[in-house]
């Protein structure tokens, strides 16, 4: 038989099909794997591993990363890769960084989610889909997959304004939906609470499903949480009805119930099954931990936000402006929620503190510390609060729809632990 590459040998294999784990040996040769069960005393190999006491699996997916700016200056990426991680999708949450007609455009994107995904190591000196993809190529140590966020597609068209698109912007963000499809993305993404792609009605979004289904595309969600209002899952049924009309694979992202346990976990499997049963593609992914992080600037209201970054600042400099927001923000954000990603010296003793903490220590209201605070951080800091109820986790994770995510962050002093 001719040498291999690699075999893995004694240990446990686990092959991602459902089937119960065997004992056997893993060759590799080239670019093939090869499964050898029994005896392989016969076999050679450049390189033997002994896997006494560990699993050999397939590499793991993470279906939600927002690595995608800063795996550029950490090309190793070892956080994930220590892990098993071998392929991520970016460009989830509606937030992906390309395409742009300008560098001026895409740098004010990156400003104004800079929370979330943090600043790239290099200059963004990218505008196409194509473009970006190509700074992973050869030189990161894991699979890159890539979907398009609504947001920019909706700055390409219609700009940063809370607006309905006109007919002819619709045609136009098809148009941009079908090039980045074109040129490597899987799908469409959104983020149907980070400006400016929550401004887009369901009318707008089925359109771009429409677009991208055709290319064989898939919906990738995080749901419009204003909607909850309506119902507590009046926002997945949101994405349920985007799949129905378009015939786009709906996938729903960060599928949990919340920590506050609302409803019945029950509730949230049931509106999966149901759908599955009516003949849908439709699938989820959660994280198996109880915090949630992301840009603290999410709590701030949409109308602070029309227009891009320069608007926000705006508003957190105004008098009046500030005291809108300050009633209108919600009671939530303000408590149980410690920040990081503080850059500025003065700023670095609040890293990993409680918002109301810090808001004692500067001897303001938590609203009036927290606006200060964006203004010195120009927008960059980060927040994790409790966003999950641990203790129905296992029935999301175990679910033949249900996958796991990462979600994480991946940027500074007290990042998310996922």
């Amino acid at each position: 038989m001719e040498m291999l590459d690699l075999l893995i040998v004694n240990g446990l294999v686990i092959d991602g099909t459902a089937s119960p784990g065997f004992h056997a040996a893993v060759g590799v040769k080239d670019e093939t794997l090869s499964i050898h069960r029994g005896d392989v005393s016969d076999l050679e190999a450049a390189r033997v591993i002994d896997a006494a006491g560990h699993v050999i699996c397939p590499g793991f997916v993470d279906l939600h990363s927002h690595a995608g700016l800063t795996m550029l200056g950490a090309p190793h990426h070892d956080p994930k890769v220590r892990q098993g991680v071998t392929t991520e999708l970016v460009g989830i949450d509606g937030i992906s960084h390309a395409p742009f007609k300008t560098q001026d455009e895409l740098h004010r994107y990156i400003w104004l989610d800079s929370g979330l995904n943090g600043y790239p190591p290099m200059p963004a000196d990218w505008l196409s889909v194509a473009d970006f993809l190509g700074k992973f190529d050869n030189s990161v140590a894991i699979n890159v997959a890539y979907i398009l966020g609504n947001s920019p597609v909706r700055i390409w068209s219609v700009g940063w304004n809370q607006r309905p698109a006109t007919p002819a912007e619709i045609a136009d963000m098809r148009a941009v939906t079908r090039e980045a499809m074109e040129e490597g993305a899987w799908g469409l993404s959104t983020g149907l609470d980070y400006a400016p792609g929550a401004y887009a009605s369901t009318d707008e979004l089925v359109e771009l499903s429409e677009e991208s289904a055709r290319m064989g595309g898939f919906y990738h969600t995080h749901t419009r949480a204003s909607l909850r209002a309506q119902g507590l899952l009046a926002p997945w049924e949101e994405a349920l009805e985007i799949g129905q009309r378009s015939g786009i694979p709906i996938h729903l992202t960060h599928y949990r119930q919340s920590a506050q346990g609302v409803g019945s976990h029950l509730d949230y499997l049931g509106l999966v099954e149901d759908a599955r049963a009516e003949g849908m593609d439709v699938t989820f992914d959660c994280y198996t931990y109880p915090y949630s992080g992301t840009t603290i600037a999410i709590g701030l209201p949409f109308w602070a936000k029309d227009g891009g970054p320069e608007r926000t600042m705006a508003a957190l400099r105004d008098p009046d402006d500030r005291a809108r927001m300050a009633a209108e923000i919600s009671p939530d954000r303000l408590k149980d929620n410690w920040l990081t990603n503080f850059t500025q010296p003065q700023n670095k003793k609040y890293d990993g503190k409680l918002i109301t903490d810090i808001a004692e220590m500067r001897e303001q209201e938590p609203a009036e510390a927290l606006f200060d605070l964006l203004l010195e951080e120009n927008l960059g800091i980060s927040t994790v609060g409790l966003g999950t109820n641990p203790h129905t986790l296992h029935a999301f994770v175990s679910h033949p729809a249900g996958m796991i995510a990462s979600d994480a962050i991946l940027f500074g002093e007290y990042p998310n632990p996922r």
